[in-house]
């Protein structure tokens, strides 16, 4: 939303009226997208103002001309005249300008992603003198585009904020483009909280104004936000339509012809601000000529002064072609790193691709050969003491935990992790990775120990998953590496803030530490510090999904270490305390009262060695069940006996997990489906869901999950039958 002209100054009128009438052309072409004609009107406003010498518009005209270089994207441009017009405006001492041009300053560096924290900054700014001069349009404008930048940063809460108190009034009897402004945030603000329907009314409402009223610029911002809503939702068919009609508007909008008409005029402009400074020499000039006729040092002054005046001209003309030579490289740069962003990015889907098959690959077997270590120790007691069996259970652990690794980082760095809001206890989660890593203590003879500062509520609300995550690589890696010392795990309260309590946590221990020319480069992907003593295994991945996870928490993590010394990790994570929303989470949570039930469970899959496994599992639970190797021979099963639940694997010759449930529903069994798959959960819950499963294990998995799992399911048929 950018801020124009109206008139402010007085007097001349004959001139002045003449500048207003170009101004308001030149707004009346911009918003026709006809930036050059603009431009051009803009220009001869400038001329004029300068020749009565009204700073007031001449800083009109600059933020003008401001103005439609930041719509065509040429953002240096753009602030240089947002300079030059601040520098005029200050000289008038006017809060409307001011409010103006702090507010077309916000949306250069906002809307070309040069600085956002800068173009809020400014914003504000803008804010403080329209509520300086109550001026309402203004303020509601500034608001509008103060949350829209906090959006794109994913501060929701905080744009939120500043719309909450205009919505309904900009709704009701707001103009169209402040309407259109208002649907549009409030679409974006419903796509991320995942409101899907009412974001795309929304959208609908935003667009259809635009498309009444022909603003094409705001258009193309509506169909840019809805190839990112429909990408959100992975309707690739839905983005691809408004990604084609993007670019359609905007070779429109932005066609060669008009931007070479902009550089053109842009050019023009800088000569005639040379020619107008030249006049206003000249006439200083003659006047002096007037009243000292005999003086030759004035006219040897005149005459140096127009020798440097069309030296600057010579130089500007040189700059000027220098500039179009740079502009013509610089497309072509542009044109050869748009290929490469092209190419980057189909190599990020085909790693994307590859790290979710391998995988699936890697866990397919895993489950297998965990599955059947456990069997065998099951059956033969007398080996619980192998070595052998030890050595392969550690292994297959090892090995899975690198696949887990592997498949974590990369939906981290494709933002595809999503901190859930859980109600835990942070005493016990410490308490559990302590019991956890005890052994590792007991081996290296350090002494481990917990420290937590008392004034932590017993509840907090947050992602308890991920922080004991963070935990467990952080002391888990101080442990390896301290032998004889001790590992100290500290939580103390910092702040409070609202219902936010900001909680610092140190991971220290007096290991060997971490040199200094190590320490910047320890938080990189599968990076393992050369050590002289003794070869410390690791796949070199901890200390980065450490970093990551942090990140996502909206924190960082600090690190101090000395060699010989030992290591400290410190980071603050922000969780919330709400002692009402605590006890209803609380009383929300299934409570597993199974006892003993004897359920008949129908297995659907093709590999004989995890039929063998996920048998075996389902005995060991006291439950009976029947196995078959395709989709089809479940359905005969169906129709032949009636089964408690069915485990489905999803990958299968002849007729894969999904398909054949859809057929079971239609069919109108309702019996509880649950996927069995080696493919990570993300990846397969909305299609699971869509065709009527009912819940996803990810192989391999604890027995005893698996049997709380068909549980629950199982009773929640029988509540609802």
């Amino acid at each position: 939303m950018l801020s124009f002209t109206a008139a402010l100054a007085q007097g001349n009128k004959a001139e002045k009226s003449a500048i207003e009438k170009l101004l308001n052309q030149a707004v009346g072409e911009f918003n026709d997208a006809k930036y050059d004609k603009a431009l051009e009107f803009s220009k001869q406003a400038l001329i004029k103002s300068f020749s009565i010498n009204d700073n007031s518009y001449i800083a009109q005209s600059y933020n003008t001309i401001g103005v439609v270089y930041n719509e065509c994207s040429e953002s240096a441009k753009a602030v240089e005249f947002y300079d030059k017009a601040l520098f005029f405006a200050k000289k008038v001492n006017n809060a409307k300008l001011y409010n103006w041009i702090y507010g077309n300053l916000g949306s250069v560096y906002y809307f070309n992603q040069i600085d956002v924290n800068k173009g809020i900054d400014y914003y504000n700014k803008a804010l403080y003198y329209a509520e300086k001069i109550k001026d309402t349009t203004q303020i509601e404008f500034t608001k509008i585009n103060l949350a829209s930048a906090y959006f794109s940063i994913n501060k929701f809460d905080e744009g939120n904020q500043q719309i909450s108190d205009i919505k309904e009034r900009i709704l009701e009897k707001g103009s169209d483009d402040a309407k259109m402004s208002m649907y549009l945030l409030l679409g974006i603000y419903d796509t991320h909280n995942n409101q899907k329907k009412r974001a795309e009314q929304y959208y609908a409402t935003a667009q259809k104004i635009a498309i009444k009223n022909e603003f094409h610029s705001f258009l193309i911002n509506i169909y840019e936000n809805l190839v990112r809503h429909h990408n959100h939702y992975k309707e690739k068919s839905k983005a691809e339509i408004y990604r084609k009609k993007l670019d359609s508007l905007s070779s429109v909008v932005y066609s060669k012809d008009k931007m070479d008409n902009i550089k053109k005029t842009a050019t023009q402009i800088e000569l005639d601000e040379y020619k107008i400074q030249l006049d206003k020499i000249e006439k200083v000039n003659q006047k002096h000529q007037k009243s000292i006729k005999e003086s030759k040092l004035i006219v040897i002054l005149f005459i140096v002064i127009l020798i440097v005046l069309l030296l600057l001209l010579l130089t500007l003309y040189k700059n000027v072609k220098l500039r179009e030579q740079a502009n013509f490289e610089l497309t072509q740069a542009n044109e050869a790193l748009k290929e490469a962003k092209e190419k980057a990015e189909e190599a990020s889907q085909l790693k994307s691709q590859f790290v979710s098959t391998i995988t699936h690959e890697l866990r397919t077997p895993l489950y297998g050969v965990i599955g059947i270590t456990n069997i065998i120790l099951d059956e033969h007691k007398e080996l619980g003491n192998s070595p052998h069996l030890k050595s392969l259970k550690f292994s297959a652990k090892y090995l899975l935990s690198l696949v887990n690794d592997i498949l974590q980082i990369n939906k981290i760095e494709e933002k595809r992790i999503v901190l859930e809001s859980l109600i835990f206890n942070l005493t016990d989660e410490i308490t559990t990775i302590k019991n956890s890593v005890e052994y590792i203590a007991d081996k290296n003879n350090d002494k481990l120990s917990v420290e937590i500062d008392t004034a932590i509520p017993e509840f907090l609300i947050g992602d308890k998953l991920r922080l004991s995550q963070i935990i467990m690589n952080l002391v888990s890696n101080a442990l390896k590496f301290t032998k004889n010392g001790e590992v100290t795990i500290t939580a103390d309260l910092k702040k409070v803030e609202g219902k936010t309590y900001f909680i610092e946590f140190k991971i220290k221990d007096t290991g060997i530490g971490i040199a200094k020319e190590d320490q910047e480069k320890i938080f990189d992907k599968f990076v393992q510090i050369e050590r002289k003593e003794e070869d410390y295994q690791g796949t070199g991945l901890g200390l980065a999904i450490v970093s990551r996870l942090i990140e996502l928490f909206g924190s960082k993590i600090h690190l101090e270490s000395e060699e010989n010394v030992g290591t400290t990790f410190t980071f603050t994570i922000g969780f919330e305390y709400d002692e009402e929303r605590s006890r209803e989470i609380i009383n929300n949570i299934e409570v597993d009262l199974s006892s003993s039930y004897l359920y008949n469970i129908l297995v659907v899959e093709d590999n004989k060695i995890n039929q063998m496994v996920t048998k075996k599992i389902i005995q060991n639970s006291n439950m009976s069940c029947t196995i078959v190797d395709d989709g089809y021979a479940a359905l005969v099963a169906l129709d032949r006996e009636a089964f408690d639940l069915v485990l489905m694997d999803i990958n299968m010759p002849l007729i894969n997990g999904f398909d054949t449930t859809r057929k079971i529903r239609e069919k109108g069994f309702k019996v509880p489906i649950i996927a069995l798959t080696a493919f990570d959960k993300q990846e397969v819950m909305e299609e699971a869901l869509a065709v009527g499963m009912n819940d996803i294990m990810v192989k391999p998995f604890e027995p005893a999950k698996l049997y709380q799992v068909i549980s629950n399911q199982v009773k929640k048929k029988e509540n609802a039958g």
